[in-house]
């Protein structure tokens, strides 16, 4: 397995075939989307990391910036918006000039993957970028892992058992150097949209973060 020494991968990353052929396909398709490994979003200092699955074909993937154009972006940076943890106003582009307060936004898998669903070899491939990210935020406090996919490759990246910390919406886990994992569904529209996650049950993970840091 690569082991790198930096959290973000190259714009051409070699690393997943499949995704790399579908990368390709749309950087042909739209010349103007950003069409390569989204980078994490967020300051040096941050004392929370948020981690999602991967980009959104139309979203980040576009983009360029996690979690923006698409629909979970709108109830995640709300969310923070509402919470001091993000300040400015967010219109669904890099742009926008929204800024993070203590926070970072990253991704297991930093390419889109076709129908949203990284293998996992991919996410194996991506997993040092992940674990090498975590390593990057020396203050950081509090993990939010967005569904499972996401949980699981982040208790790989900090060396812990999976069988150890088993996924639950609203679920906290104590990690090694006095960090803690908090577990949310993952705040997509097909989860939103069938009642898996309600906005109240998103906000209220994000409520007990809060008061976990002291904020």
């Amino acid at each position: 397995m690569l082991e790198p020494a930096v959290a973000e991968p190259d714009h051409d990353c070699p690393l997943c075939p499949r995704l790399v052929a579908f990368r390709e396909t749309h950087r042909a398709r739209e010349p103007d989307w950003f069409n390569a490994p989204v980078p994490t979003f967020g300051p040096d200092d941050a004392e929370l990391l948020i981690v999602g699955l991967a980009p959104g074909l139309r979203g980040a993937n576009r983009t360029g910036r996690p979690f923006t154009g698409d629909y979970a972006g709108d109830l995640l940076y709300q969310t923070l918006i509402d919470r001091g943890l993000a300040r400015g106003t967010y219109r669904a582009d890099p742009n926008d000039g929204l800024e993070l307060v203590g926070t970072a936004i990253s991704n297991g898998v930093r390419c889109v993957p076709p129908d949203n669903k990284p293998v996992g070899a991919e996410i194996a491939a991506c997993r040092p970028f992940l674990a090498a990210t975590i390593s990057r935020f020396t203050r950081l406090k509090a993990i939010v892992v967005l569904g499972r996919i996401a949980h699981d490759t982040t208790l790989s990246a900090l060396g812990a058992r999976r069988a150890s910390h088993p996924f639950r919406h609203g679920a906290e886990h104590a990690m090694a150097g006095g960090r803690t994992l908090f577990d949310s569904y993952h705040c997509s529209r097909y989860n939103t949209n069938t009642g898996v996650l309600t906005p109240a049950m998103f906000e209220a993970v994000f409520d007990r973060v809060v008061a976990y840091l002291g904020r």
